[in-house]
């Protein structure tokens, strides 16, 4: 396979340190590596394939040299900056914020679902939000066989979606500290306030995943609605899908469906208390789906129970994955 030079922008970071360690599992074709992110974090040793590298200050200069693709992950206001002058320069930027997704003319992709969609890219691609690029995962099947007409999301976010200070808010508030971060404790607790809350009483975090699922489906009738709560986990996002469907279904042929989508795990024995959960899902980069059941208060109802770890495959190695397409479908 052909080998590409690779820059990963906000590479101290936590999803930056996954993207290398995703990069380096997976055995992506890299020639030459560079590591960007703030003059605060440049000079750091950063060890890839066994080999250590210094990071250097990100500036409008560095993609000067000859670069490929680009991995962003280092905030909206930065790659709002910095994207364009990267694109401009013929690299292919994959972007983790939520600056780009619902531009008209980024493509904003899943790999399992919607593949093709990077080729329309204008040299940036769009990493959706990592509750959405979880959820879409086992929907993609289903909406192909019986057309999805509503779904009702409400999640059970973990605290590494906020970075490294949510994190430290949890471990704080466990051991009986005070919070620094979000407005109330986390431990112990639960918050139905995910960024901003908007003028129509919705947060963003709620809004992004109604948007993005219609824009990754390509369907702007689909009624989406969510709720979204961040609770006292570690790491994984944990989602109560609710579905409503165009045409009737056989929930024997629901779970066959599931069994069979490329990046699904189901986990569906609850007689053996056999379900996904966050620690269960740690570390791994499918979609496992588990409690899956009729909804009987609607006509073609499903309920499904969906888990992945946020910052691999809600960030990290979706991005690969994008990276990769890109390579398959001879973009670069």
């Amino acid at each position: 396979m052909k080998k590409v030079n690779l820059a990963i922008v906000g590479a101290t970071g936590m999803v930056g340190r996954t993207f290398l360690k995703v990069l380096e599992e997976r055995q992506f074709p890299i020639d030459n590596l560079y590591l960007f992110s703030s003059a605060k974090s440049a000079g750091s040793n950063v060890s890839f394939n066994g080999k250590d590298y210094i990071v250097e200050e990100l500036t409008e200069q560095v993609f000067d040299r000859d670069i490929q693709i680009a991995l962003f992950s280092a905030g909206g206001e930065i790659s709002a900056q910095f994207a364009p002058i990267a694109a401009s320069k013929g690299v292919i930027v994959v972007d983790n914020s939520s600056h780009w997704r619902m531009e008209s003319e980024v493509p904003l992709v899943v790999p399992e679902v919607n593949p093709e969609a990077v080729k329309a890219h204008k040299g940036i691609i769009a990493n959706p939000n990592c509750s959405t690029i979880q959820a879409v995962v086992p929907l993609r099947p289903l909406n192909d066989k019986y057309k999805i007409k509503r779904i009702v999301y409400s999640t059970y976010q973990a605290v590494s979606g906020s970075g490294v200070r949510g994190i430290q808010d949890l471990e704080t508030g466990v051991e009986g500290g005070a919070n620094s971060f979000y407005p109330h404790p986390i431990a112990f607790n639960c918050l139905p306030h995910i960024d901003v809350f908007t003028d129509n009483g919705y947060t963003k975090e709620e809004l992004k995943m109604i948007n993005e699922t219609m824009k990754i489906f390509n369907n702007y009738n689909m009624k989406v609605t969510a709720t979204t709560v961040r609770v006292p986990v570690k790491n994984s996002h944990s989602e109560s899908i609710n579905i409503e469907f165009e045409n009737p279904f056989e929930l024997e042929d629901v779970v066959n469906e599931l069994k069979n989508a490329n990046g699904v795990v189901v986990v569906d024995n609850p007689q053996a208390n056999e379900y996904p959960t966050a620690i269960s899902c740690d570390g791994k980069d499918e979609v496992f789906v588990g409690r899956i059941r009729r909804d009987f208060s609607i006509d073609n109802g499903l309920n499904i129970w969906v888990v992945a770890d946020n910052i691999r495959k809600g960030a990290a190695t979706n991005a690969v994955q994008i990276a990769e397409l890109l390579l398959a479908y001879n973009l670069v």
